[in-house]
């Protein structure tokens, strides 16, 4: 199973670690290893994280991806169902959401 999760706008790093380990938990009860997590970096001047998941799922086995909400792949919900859509459909992977209070930052709506 791949991860992807958003750094939370705070920079917190205990509440990213917290998120971190939270994914990990999840994976490990339900069965699965996290083969690799993707975090999106706000401020990277890197490849988008979204895309480099993107092309691992087209090359891998892995065809289960975990994120903490939908929040973590774009604020807006028609975004939000755009990427869920990508993954799901054009590439054929589960995409499992925690959609857990730790998982937003504070003030997001579900």
């Amino acid at each position: 199973m791949f991860g992807y999760m958003r750094l939370a706008a705070s920079d917190d790093p205990d509440e990213n670690d917290t998120i971190q380990r939270e994914l990990a938990t999840y994976v490990t009860r339900e069965g699965f290893k996290l083969e690799r997590l993707f975090i999106e970096r706000l401020d990277a001047r890197d490849e988008s994280a979204f895309f480099a998941l993107v092309d691992a799922l087209k090359t891998a086995d892995v065809k289960h991806v975990i994120v903490p909400s939908l929040w973590h792949f774009a604020r807006l919900p028609g975004l939000q169902a755009a990427m869920r859509d990508h993954i799901e459909r054009e590439l054929g992977a589960r995409l499992w959401v925690i959609q857990s209070k730790i998982a937003q930052p504070k003030g997001a709506a579900s």
